[in-house]
C-alpha cells in the first residue's frame, strides 16, 4: 500500500533546531522528576473535564513560505469548575511528519494532553489572560514571522496552540488545553509538482414529480419548494457556484438538477396543495432560479464539465439488486443518452459523459460491469476500495487500466474524505483545511516522479463543507507543490506500471453501503411502471407529452440521492405509478345498464370516453358474448372495431347483434391496443332478448292486409271512371283532343269529383291510366327549404 511510505527515513533538522529542543528537554528534566513523584491522579485530572478547550479558528496563510507572517486566531474556553490564573496562549512547533500515517495519528489525538506538545515559540508571541473563569471564553490572535518558527527542511510539521495556567487544585504552571494541527512548509517551488484534479460536484436530491399541467407548456409539479432554498443567495447550491467559479476544478453535474432549475426558471412551476390540487410556485423563486443558472453558465465557461447519467442513478444498487429485473439496465442507457443533451441545452457547453461514479467510489466486478454498460469507459473509484497492495512506498497515479478497455480513475481516499463531518464551526473547518494540505504536500514529497492525483469529495457538500474545500483549494493552487489538472487529463495520464489493477471481490463491498441500497422490489416496481407506460403510450397521438416526464421520473426513481431515505424513495415510486394509472384511466369505457332486445336483431352502442387533452387512437374495442349460441355479435362470438377519440370527447361504437333464443346474456366490452394488449378495465352488462309474439305478428299482418285492400279499391274505382269517360266521348273523338297522360292541368289527371265541378259534366272514361301515381325519384339535390329524409 501507499502506507509503505511510512518506512522512509526522516529528514534531518538544522543544528540550531536540534540544540534548542535538546536544551528545552534538559531544562524540563527537574520539573518532570517532580511530577513523577505526584499522585497518579494529578495528570489524569489535568486531562479531565477540568480543562480548557482550545479552538483554532483560522491560520493564515494556510501554507506559508519564506518571508510570510503567520497569523493564528481562535478561542479558549474554561470547561472546568475552577478559575484558571496566569493563563497564556502559546504557539508550539512539533516534529516534522514524514508519513501520511503520522499525519493521521496526530489528527486522531488533536486535543490529547498526553501526546507530544512540541516546543514553545515563546518570546513575545503569546497572549496572556489574568484569569479565565469557569464557562468563560476568550479570543486570542497571535502573529509571528515564519522565520521565528525555526522550521527546517521542507515538509509537514505538527503545529499546536496551547493554553497554560494554574488552578487552585494544581498550583503550578501546566498545559491545560491544546489543539494540534499541521503546518505545510514548502519554502520554494518543488522540483516536481503533483498534478491535482479536484471534482466539484453539483448535485441535489430529486425535486420534480412526473406530473405536468394539461396545457401546451406542461407546467411541472415539484415535490416541495426546498430547491429554491438551495439556490437562493447563501444556500448550498448558490455557495457551490459562487465558490467554484474562482477555482481550477472539474465540474461534475447531475443533469436532473439542471432540468429542475430550468423548469423552475422558465415555467410557472407548481407545488402540491390540499386535496390533490396544486398551487403556483413563487415568482420570486423563479427569478432566483434564473439568476442561479446565469451564474452557473458563467462559472463553467472554459472549465471541464462532466455529466453524470440523468438523476445520478445508483450504480451499486443496480448492480447488486436490479440486474435480475428485466429492463433495468435500459434505464441507465436512457439516463446516459439524455445527459449530454440536457447539459448542452441548459449550460450551452458540451460535457463529457465518459465517466461513471459509484457511491463513495466503492467498486466490485458487478459494479464495474454495470457502470460501463451504458458507454462510460472510465469509473471513478476510491483508494480505500481499489486499494494499493503492491507494496509501493508512494501513492501511484489515479489512472488504472482494469481490463476490457475500462480505466479506473482512483481518487485518493484521505484527500477525498477530508471535508466530511460537521464543519459549521470555524475550528473544525480550519483543521480540515490544514490536514488536507498536509496530506497533499506529503504525497508530493514521497517521490520525485510526477503523478496525477484525483480528489472526489462527498456528492452533496454542505455550504460549510464547500467553504472549507474552497479554502483548501485556494491555498493549494497558490502553493508551491501542486498544479491543477482536469479529470479527462488525469484519466489519460500514463498509469503506474507497479500499481495494483485488481478490482476487489463482491464480498469486499462495504456492508454499511450495501444496507443503503435500493432493494430488488424497487426495481420490480420500476419495471411495472415502465410496462404500464409502454402500454399507455401506444394509444397517444402526442406521446412525448407523457413519455418524457415519466421517462425522467423513472430515472429519478433510481437516484443515488435516495440512499438512507427508503421511505421517501418508496413514496416517490408509488406516486409516479399512481399518477400514470390515473392518466391511463382517463381513456375508458362508460358503464352500461341492462339492454333489452325485442327482436331477432338489433344494434348495441358502446361509448368510449377520452378525458385527456390529446386525441387517442390505435385502440380496438371488442364486444364479446358470453353465450354466442343465444346472442351473436356481428355474426360471431365477438366483434371488434377500431377506435379514435378526440381529446375531451366521447365516441359511441355500434355493434350489430342477432339473437337465436330468448333470455339474458352477459356481454363484455374491452379495449385493446393494436398489438393485442388489454387496455383499461372491461365493462360488463346484460342483454335481455325477447322473442316476437304471435299476437304482434297478427296485428302486423292485419295492418298489411288493410293496406292491400285499400289499394285494390282505389284501383278498381279508377278503372270504372275511365270506362265511363270513354263511353261518353264516343268513337269519333279525334286523337289529338285526348289529354296527354301525366299533364297535371288535363282533366284526365284529376279525380272525378274535381272534373264535375269544373265543367259540370263527367269526364270521359278511359281504358286505363298509364301515368304513374308518383313521379320517378330524382337524384338531384333538394331545393332550399325542402325536407330531405336521411
Amino acid at each position: 500500500m501507499a502506507e509503505a511510505a511510512d518506512f522512509q527515513g526522516t529528514s534531518a533538522s538544522p543544528a540550531r533546531r536540534w540544540l534548542r529542543r535538546t536544551g528545552a528537554l534538559l531544562a524540563g528534566a527537574p520539573l518532570l522528576a517532580g511530577l513523577l513523584q505526584l499522585p497518579a491522579a494529578g495528570p489524569a485530572q489535568a486531562a479531565s473535564s477540568d480543562t480548557v478547550s482550545v479552538s483554532l479558528d483560522s491560520l493564515t496563510p494556510n501554507a506559508p513560505s519564506d518571508g510570510d507572517t503567520l497569523t493564528v486566531s481562535g478561542t479558549v474556553t474554561n470547561n472546568g469548575r475552577q478559575t484558571v490564573t496566569g493563563a497564556h496562549v502559546d504557539l508550539r512547533v512539533g516534529p516534522q511528519l514524514n508519513t501520511r500515517s503520522a499525519i493521521d495519528a496526530v489528527a486522531r489525538h488533536a486535543d490529547d494532553l498526553h501526546g507530544g506538545i512540541g516546543s514553545e515559540v515563546g518570546d513575545k508571541y503569546v497572549e496572556k489572560f489574568t484569569k479565565l473563569s469557569p464557562g468563560v471564553s476568550e479570543h486570542f490572535d497571535i502573529s509571528v514571522p515564519v522565520d521565528k518558527l525555526d522550521l527546517g527542511a521542507d515538509g509537514v510539521y505538527e503545529f499546536a496552540v496551547s493554553l497554560s495556567g494554574q488552578t487552585a487544585a494544581q498550583s503550578w504552571d501546566q498545559v491545560l488545553g491544546i489543539q494540534r494541527t499541521f503546518l505545510p512548509w514548502q519554502s520554494s517551488d518543488a522540483d516536481t509538482k503533483t498534478r491535482t484534479t479536484f471534482l466539484w460536484p453539483l448535485l441535489s436530491t430529486v425535486r420534480m414529480t412526473a406530473k405536468t399541467g394539461a396545457g401546451d407548456l406542461q407546467t411541472p409539479v415539484f415535490l416541495d419548494d426546498d430547491l429554491a432554498k438551495e439556490l437562493a443567495p447563501g444556500g448550498r447550491l448558490a455557495r457551490m457556484v459562487d465558490l467554484g467559479k474562482e477555482l481550477d476544478i472539474t465540474w461534475v453535474i447531475d443533469p436532473d438538477l439542471l432540468a429542475s432549475v430550468d423548469a423552475m426558471a422558465t415555467g410557472n412551476y407548481r407545488l402540491p396543495g390540499k386535496g390533490g390540487t396544486t398551487t403556483p410556485g413563487s415568482r420570486e423563486n423563479q427569478a432566483i432560479a434564473k439568476q442561479w443558472l446565469a451564474n452557473l453558465q458563467k462559472a463553467v465557461t472554459g472549465k471541464e464539465v462532466v455529466a453524470l447519467p440523468f438523476a445520478d442513478p445508483d450504480l451499486a444498487s443496480l448492480a447488486h439488486n436490479g440486474t435480475r429485473v428485466t429492463g433495468s439496465l435500459s434505464h441507465l442507457k436512457d439516463a446516459t443518452d439524455v445527459a449530454a443533451t440536457t447539459v448542452k441545452t441548459v449550460l450551452h457547453v458540451t460535457p463529457s459523459t465518459d465517466f461513471a461514479w459509484p457511491v463513495n467510489g466503492a467498486v466490485d466486478p458487478s459494479i464495474m460491469k454495470v457502470a460501463t454498460s451504458a458507454g462510460a469507459d472510465r469509473v471513478i473509484a476510491r483508494s480505500d476500495s481499489l486499494q494499493e497492495t503492491a507494496g509501493l512506498s508512494y501513492t501511484p497515479s489515479a489512472a488504472r487500466p482494469v481490463g476490457g478497455g475500462t480505466t479506473a480513475v482512483v481518487s485518493d481516499a484521505r484527500l477525498s474524505t477530508a471535508f466530511e463531518g460537521d464543519l459549521t464551526k470555524a475550528g473544525s473547518a480550519t483543521l480540515a483545511v490544514q490536514q488536507f494540505l498536509a496530506q497533499s504536500l506529503e504525497v508530493n514529497a514521497q517521490t520525485d516522479e510526477q503523478r496525477s492525483i484525483v480528489v472526489a469529495p462527498q456528492r452533496m457538500p454542505t455550504a460549510s463543507q464547500a467553504q472549507a474545500m474552497a479554502a483548501a483549494l485556494k491555498a493549494l493552487q497558490t502553493g508551491t507543490w501542486s498544479q491543477p489538472q482536469d479529470l479527462t487529463a488525469a484519466a489519460k495520464a500514463k498509469p503506474d506500471p507497479n500499481a495494483d489493477t485488481r478490482v476487489p471481490s463482491r464480498s469486499a463491498y462495504p456492508s454499511s453501503l450495501r444496507r443503503q441500497e435500493l432493494p430488488s422490489t424497487a426495481f420490480e416496481q420500476i419495471a411495472r411502471t415502465q410496462d404500464k407506460l409502454d402500454n399507455f403510450q401506444v394509444v397517444l397521438s402526442r406521446q412525448s407529452r407523457v413519455v418524457t416526464p415519466f421517462g425522467r421520473a423513472i430515472n429519478r426513481e433510481m437516484s443515488t440521492s435516495w440512499r438512507g431515505r427508503s421511505a421517501s424513495a418508496h413514496s416517490y415510486r408509488s406516486g409516479v405509478e399512481e399518477w400514470l394509472d390515473e392518466l391511463a384511466r382517463q381513456v375508458k369505457l362508460i358503464e352500461k345498464s341492462e339492454t333489452k332486445l325485442s327482436g331477432r336483431s338489433a344494434t348495441i352502442p358502446v361509448t368510449v370516453q377520452n378525458n385527456l387533452v390529446q386525441p387517442v387512437g390505435h385502440l380496438v374495442l371488442r364486444l364479446s358474448s358470453s353465450m354466442p349460441t343465444r346472442l351473436k355479435i356481428g355474426g360471431n362470438a365477438y366483434d371488434e372495431q377500431p377506435v379514435e377519440v378526440s381529446g375531451g370527447h366521447s365516441q359511441s361504437v355500434k355493434f350489430a347483434t342477432s339473437a337465436n333464443a330468448n333470455g339474458r346474456v352477459t356481454v363484455i366490452a374491452q379495449l385493446y391496443t393494436e398489438d393485442g394488449q388489454e387496455y383499461g378495465a372491461p365493462v360488463k352488462f346484460d342483454v335481455k332478448v325477447t322473442e316476437v309474439t304471435p299476437t304482434v305478428m297478427l296485428v302486423i299482418g292485419g295492418g298489411v292486409l288493410l293496406l292491400v285492400l285499400a289499394g285494390f279499391r282505389m284501383y278498381t274505382q279508377r278503372k270504372r271512371a275511365a270506362a265511363r269517360r270513354a263511353d261518353e266521348d264516343g268513337p269519333g273523338t279525334p286523337e289529338e283532343e285526348i289529354d296527354e297522360p301525366g299533364n297535371p292541368e288535363a282533366p284526365g289527371d284529376r279525380l272525378p269529383e274535381e272534373s264535375d265541378q269544373a265543367s259540370g259534366t263527367a269526364n270521359p272514361e278511359q281504358a286505363s291510366d298509364p301515368a304513374p301515381d308518383t313521379a320517378s325519384e330524382s337524384a338531384d339535390p333538394s331545393g332550399t327549404g325542402e325536407r330531405v329524409d336521411r
